[in-house]
């Protein structure tokens, strides 16, 4: 199994197509477009706090007992 040939390319669009619709295809492209351009934006935004650790407790003030 090789990649994609023309062939099957051709037949997922048409699948594409028959499924979506034309109209609907610009919709689709433009929602994955946002979706991939917010996660770049989050990724990039961790890159630039790097001591930010989600997986890490949130830090308790000692003074007033609330999360920071």
């Amino acid at each position: 199994m090789g990649p994609f040939g023309m062939n099957e390319m051709i037949v997922v669009l048409l699948v594409v197509l028959l499924l979506f619709g034309g109209k609907k295809i610009p919709e689709l492209f433009r929602a994955m477009g946002k979706g991939v351009s917010e996660f770049k934006k989050g990724v990039e935004e961790g890159k630039a706090d790097p001591k930010a650790d989600p997986l890490a407790p949130p830090e308790i003030d000692a003074d007033t007992g609330k999360t920071s």
